[in-house]
């Protein structure tokens, strides 16, 4: 569950959402995809390293230049847990449609 916490911790920024949507065109350097930022570097390096520890990007060093891409199945977890709590909500709406319905239901059912 704590990696789970870092990875929305890392999307709860537009900064790095923003840089994540550019990085689903393919890998950048830090320089670029800093460039559109009105930030200071050693700024942007934080919210790089924020997706970092969050496990969306990986970053590699190729040469002087320090490239970053998205991790291959880096929103796996995310998607499972969207998918498991899409689950849980669309069984509890299932029972109370069908308590609204018939007017008849364990209350222990609605939940």
């Amino acid at each position: 569950m704590a990696k789970l916490d870092r990875t929305f911790h890392a999307l709860a920024d537009p900064t790095r959402r923003a840089v994540l949507t550019r990085l689903a065109h393919g890998p950048g350097s830090v320089g670029d995809l800093a460039r559109p930022f009105a930030m200071t570097l050693p700024t942007f390096l934080q919210h790089l390293r924020v997706l970092e520890e969050g496990g969306l990007i990986r970053t590699e060093k190729r040469g002087r230049v320090r490239v970053c891409h998205l991790a291959p199945g880096a929103f796996a977890p995310v998607a499972e847990w969207l998918d498991a709590q899409r689950r849980e909500w669309e069984g509890r709406t299932d029972r109370l449609a069908a308590f609204v319905e018939t007017g008849t239901a364990n209350k222990d059912d609605l939940r």
